[in-house]
């Protein structure tokens, strides 16, 4: 068994249920790191701005995407990240893809995108996402083929197909 396999078989998927929002809120904020630091905060600001932030996203995913599948993703049963996907016709369109810190860089990213692009390929779909132009992970959506269709000010739709 190769180091992929053995990741990917350390790898779960499980709907978000309530009991996760602090961990998402965690996620969420990890993700912004970079640019909350750039702003001196007041005691309690910068927490009440992640909240709200973070809420009014997550409303906005849900109504965008009323059929999607909304994942925690899981390594050894550990909460590392979630995964967002719609379903469209035709195409399995990921809405957000976010691991913790620590965890990035491990080869997590990577099998998830791999088995949305198995499903695609059983199916006949595609996989795209939207990525911000100057995203580091956009090395990583090219190196499993995906192209960039169009560009929309900052963001990139890239797409895949079998």
């Amino acid at each position: 068994m190769n180091a992929v396999t053995e990741l990917a078989d350390r790898i779960a998927l499980r709907p978000v249920a309530d009991a996760d929002r602090p961990f998402l809120l965690a996620l969420y904020a990890s993700t912004r790191q970079d640019e909350l630091n750039l702003v001196a905060w007041g005691e309690g600001q910068r927490e009440a701005f992640v909240r709200m932030q973070f809420d009014l996203q997550d409303a906005e995913y849900r109504r965008l995407s009323p059929g999607g599948r909304f994942d925690v993703v899981e390594v050894a049963g550990q909460p590392v990240g979630r995964l967002y996907v719609d379903l469209l016709p035709g195409e399995l369109r990921i809405v957000d893809i976010s691991l913790l810190p620590a965890f990035r860089g491990q080869g997590i990213g990577r099998a998830l995108l791999i088995a949305l692009q198995c499903e695609a390929a059983a199916s006949g779909s595609s996989v795209s996402l939207h990525v911000e132009m100057h995203n580091r992970a956009a090395g990583l959506y090219e190196r499993l083929g995906f192209a960039t269709t169009a560009e929309h000010g900052v963001h990139r739709l890239m797409q895949w197909r079998s």
